[in-house]
Order: C-alpha cells, then structure tokens, then sequence
C-alpha cells in the first residue's frame, strides 16, 4: 500500500475520525481546522453499532466508555394518544445482536476523546485557526492556501478531504457544489443535570411525536446529565445560524398554553431555562463529490436532517471506507472515486430514511391515529428490527 500525504479540511467529529483511520494506515495527515480550539458545539450524539463499532476498532472504546450510556430502551411517545405507544429495549441487546454498543454521548466529550487521541498519534498535525482561502491542482499535487492566525500559509499534499460540514468551503468553493439551505426546521437544544428530569426518563432514549413537531431526548456524560432536542417546522429570521434562546421562546413556539402536549413532555419542555436554537440545513445531493484529488467526508457531502440519528454515523462510516479504498487503490484519485462510488447508495438510503422518518414523527393528528395504532400494536417493540440494516453495516 502507498503511503500519502493528506490534508483533512475540518477538525470535527468527521475529520478526526478520518485522520486517525488514515494515519492508522500509515498515512500522514495534516488536519486544518478554522476554530482557533477544538470544541463541538450542540448536545448530544447517538453512536449506534454501526458508528461505534468503528471508534471501538480505532482504540477508542474505553475512552468513550467513561462518557456514554447505554440507553435501556427506546420509548415512542404521542401527543395525539396522550403518552407512550410503544417501547423498544436496548440495553446490551445491540451488543449481542450486531457486536457493537448504542451509545449515547455528548458531542463534547466524544470530540475530546477524538482530539486527544490525533494529538496522540505521530502522523497526525492539527493546524487551528486555519481559513482555507484557495486549492489549486499541480502534476500529483494539491497545493492548499490558507491564512493560519492571519497569516498566509501554503500546504501540500498527494489529496484534500472536505470534512467541513453541511457549509463546506471545500464543498462550495472547490468542487462547485451546491450551497446549504434553511431546511424549514429549527432545532432547539439543552442539557439539563439529570437530577431535574423525572426519574422515568433518565435512562431511556425518548421520541415524542408531534404535529409539525418532535422531541428526542436522553442522558448523556456517563448518566450526569440529560440532553433534549425539540425540532420544529418554522421560518429562521436570525442572521446566524445558531443562536440562544429561553422558556418562553419555546413555550410559544411548541404552544405549550394551549395543551398540546401531555403533562410529562410540558415539563420536560418548561424545565430547560437556556436553549441554543439551531437553522437545520440541508442541500441537493445529487453532485460528485470527487474530482481528482478532492473529495468530501460527512455533512459536507451528504447533510441529512436529524431524523434518523445517522449524520454522525454516516462520517464515521464515511472515515472508515476513505482510509480503505486508499489502502486498496493505485492513486489517491481512483481510492476517491472508489470511497464515492461506495458510500454514494448507502447515504443516500439514510438521508431518504431520514425524509421519510420526518413525515412520520410530524404527521397531523388523522394520518398519526393510524401511525400510533401501529405501533401499540407491535411496531413499537420491534424498532431495532427496522434500523438493522443501518446498524448492522460493517466495513468491507
């Protein structure tokens, strides 16, 4: 296997993941990352065994370990059937079944485990504060321009990762593909000591489904604390893409006077003082991520809503195939369009599932009678059995 010199744009969970594969594989990788620290900002992650199972094989399970939980099951809530219409147990049964944990962290502590371990590994070089300004493409070289804490810097290598998310510049700017846009839903986030929630959802992952609305929440740092995330459909008219909101913002917005909601999922929502509100975006799919020695990891080649827990998973993954199809391929062009061709039908099914599994959780009430019937009559207990096509996946 030839050994190459790689520049990974981006420093989060997808990027660190992809540099710690490829330097496995004895590459050496110089990740370049705008944040002046590395720091992952929003709440909590789902790591399901398709995700987890590759961190684990990097070394990093017991790291991991001392943050996440295990859920004991996945509890399906209606506001239109008042409270609970079906549970799913976890527990160690995803260990059993696919080999591989579900886990839940915060993004913070997972993004901790990731930097440390770059730090750690001698191929690696982490460059912060670096603003990717222009790529250009010489006979077997790419030649990266960035300013570094203000000041001009070139980089080269054998090829150039975008893994900068859903507003990729490597995206926008390098590969000419399309710009993200304001999906028409908003997510708000908080966490909470676990203390404050009720003692009946501090060990479960929580769905609640809702017109036009829904929420997933679960404990995150080793059972601490507990994570929400309330996602509505709505204009965004802030100018940043994430900013800070309260109570009474989210009690207007999810209606919380006018009984929409049963008593439990009013409190879970009235208890959090301070959220962050997020603009979820998104974009057409339908691109090539590759051309020559440029390619795109994650969010900044395949965002998707939030509506299958898979957009973490899915960079993961992503990481975990880069770093074979270079082990497997003659030039770092062809492992490209080798890792494309692969990855391309997978993430396009989980970002379809994601739509899908959208128009589920926002149905009205007629179409959610029919929906909560399903699922009280047996749907409920068998979720896993729906998602083993995703959490079963292995790398090959």
């Amino acid at each position: 296997m030839s050994r190459h010199a790689l520049i990974v744009a981006g420093g989060g969970i997808g990027g660190l993941t992809a540099a710690l594969a490829l330097a496995r594989d004895g590459h050496r990788v110089t990740v370049l990352e705008q944040a002046s620290e590395l720091a992952e900002v929003g709440a909590g992650i789902q790591l399901s065994p398709n995700a987890s199972r590759v961190l684990i094989d990097l070394g990093l399970g017991d790291a991991l370990a001392r943050f996440a939980v295990t859920p004991d099951d996945i509890r399906i809530f209606s506001t239109r059937a008042g409270g609970e219409v079906g549970r799913t147990p976890l527990g160690n049964i995803p260990f059993e079944r696919w080999g591989a944990p579900f886990w839940v962290i915060h993004r913070a502590d997972l993004l901790g485990v990731l930097a440390e371990a770059a730090r750690r590994t001698p191929g690696i070089e982490l460059v912060l504060g670096a603003r990717l300004r222009d790529v250009s493409a010489e006979p077997g070289e790419i030649s990266v321009h960035a300013t570094v804490d203000g000041e001009a810097r070139d980089f080269r290598a054998d090829g150039l990762i975008g893994a900068d998310g859903v507003r990729s510049r490597v995206r926008v700017g390098v590969r000419g593909g399309p710009p993200a846009r304001y999906t028409g839903r908003t997510a708000y986030r908080a966490t909470l000591p676990i203390d404050a929630v009720p003692e009946e959802v501090r060990r479960s992952t929580g769905l609640w489904f809702s017109t036009r609305a829904h929420l997933v929440h679960y404990p995150i740092r080793a059972g601490r604390e507990w994570n929400i995330v309330a996602i509505v459909e709505d204009a965004w008219h802030d100018e940043s893409w994430s900013v800070p909101a309260d109570r009474q913002e989210v009690a207007r917005v999810f209606g919380l006077a006018k009984d929409r909601w049963p008593p439990l999922a009013r409190k879970l929502l009235a208890t959090p003082a301070n959220w962050t509100k997020w603009a979820l975006c998104g974009f057409d799919g339908n691109f090539e991520w590759t051309s020559g020695a440029v390619t795109l990891l994650g969010d900044a080649a395949h965002a998707t809503l939030p509506f299958a827990a898979q957009g973490g998973g899915m960079a993961i993954e992503d990481a975990e195939v880069l770093s074979r199809a270079l082990a497997g391929a003659p030039n770092v062009a062809a492992a490209f369009r080798a890792y494309e061709s692969i990855r391309k039908p997978r993430t396009r099914a989980i970002v379809d599932r994601a739509v899908k599994n959208g128009r589920i959780y926002h149905m009205p009430d007629g179409l959610a009678f029919f929906r909560d019937t399903a699922l009280r009559l047996g749907l409920g207990a068998r979720l896993i059995d729906r998602m083993a096509w995703i959490y079963g996946w292995r790398p090959s």
